[in-house]
C-alpha cells in the first residue's frame, strides 16, 4: 500500500499493526495521505529560510492535507463523577480525518526540538487509551535528508555565487546571531570556502543533531514511547528537495 512512497525514497516504520488497520479500514484516507506526500516538494532555497513549523514548504504540506480532509481539531476528554466534572484536558492535534471505521491523527514535525517527539507520542497514546483515535500517523526529516542538509545548503550557495552571509537575507534568512556568526568565522579562518562554513555552521544550528529527525523517531519508536497506539512514522525523503541532485559529485 506504501510502496509508492518507499519507491519515492520516503523511510516507513510502523507498529502495533498500523499498516492492516489502515489497509483493512482506512484505505481511501490512505489514498489521499500518499497524494498529498508524493506531491511535496522544497527547494533548496527554502531550507535557508527561517519560519520552523510555519515554513513555506510546512505550509504547502498542511494545506494538501486539509483539502485531503485532514483538519486541525481539539479533543476534549472529561472526567464526570456523580454528574459532576472533576478533571477537563485537551489535546490539539494539527491533521485528523475521521472516517466511517474511526479516527486518525496526524502531525508534521518539520523542524522542532525532538522533546516534541515525545509530546507526540504520548498524545497519540493518551487519545487512543479514550478510544478518540484509531491510529496516530507521524511525519518528520527522513534520514538521507538529515544526512545531507549540509551537502544541499553547501551547493545551492555555492551555486549562486554567495559570499557573505547578509547576501542570504534575500533569501528569508533572518538575522545571524552573534554566536552564529562567531561559529561561521572560526571556520572560514580555517580556510574553509564560505559555501561549506556557512552551510556546516547553519545546518548545525538549524538542522542539529537535537532537533525532529527520522533518527530520533527511531529512537523513541524503539524504546516504546507511544505504545499501544498503533503508529505509522514517516520520513521526508531527500527527493523532494528540488534543485539539488545528490548524483552531482560536484555538489
Amino acid at each position: 500500500m506504501f510502496g509508492a512512497l518507499a519507491a519515492s525514497g520516503f523511510d516507513l516504520a510502523s507498529r502495533n499493526h498500523a499498516l492492516a488497520i489502515l489497509a483493512g479500514d482506512f484505505p481511501e484516507a490512505v489514498e489521499g495521505l500518499i497524494a498529498a506526500l508524493l506531491s511535496f516538494r522544497i527547494p533548496a532555497r527554502e531550507l535557508i529560510r527561517s519560519g520552523g513549523g510555519q515554513a513555506a514548504s510546512t505550509m504547502r504540506l498542511r494545506d494538501a492535507l486539509y483539502l485531503a480532509g485532514w483538519h486541525k481539531h481539539e479533543f476534549v476528554v472529561q472526567t464526570i463523577v456523580d454528574g459532576m466534572e472533576r478533571e477537563a484536558r485537551s489535546h490539539e492535534v494539527d491533521h485528523v480525518k475521521p472516517c466511517a471505521n474511526g479516527t486518525l491523527a496526524l502531525e508534521i514535525e518539520w523542524n522542532n526540538k525532538d522533546p516534541f517527539f515525545d509530546r507526540d507520542l504520548e498524545n497519540f497514546q493518551r487519545l487512543h487509551a479514550q478510544g478518540a483515535i484509531s491510529l496516530g500517523v507521524l511525519i518528520t526529516r527522513g534520514a538521507a535528508l538529515q544526512a545531507n542538509m549540509a551537502r544541499i545548503v553547501a551547493a545551492t550557495v555555492r551555486a549562486e555565487g554567495i559570499m557573505d552571509a547578509a547576501e542570504l537575507k534575500p533569501w528569508g534568512m533572518k538575522e545571524r546571531t552573534e554566536r552564529q556568526m562567531k561559529m561561521l568565522a572560526a571556520l572560514i579562518d580555517k580556510q574553509v570556502p564560505f559555501a561549506d562554513a556557512f552551510a556546516q555552521s547553519f545546518v548545525a544550528d538549524k538542522f542539529g543533531a537535537a532537533t525532529t529527525h527520522w533518527a530520533k523517531l527511531e529512537d523513541r519508536l524503539h524504546r516504546g514511547v507511544g505504545n499501544p497506539c498503533p503508529l505509522l512514522l514517516i520520513g521526508l525523503p531527500l527527493a523532494a528537495v528540488t534543485d539539488y541532485s545528490a548524483a552531482s559529485p560536484e555538489l
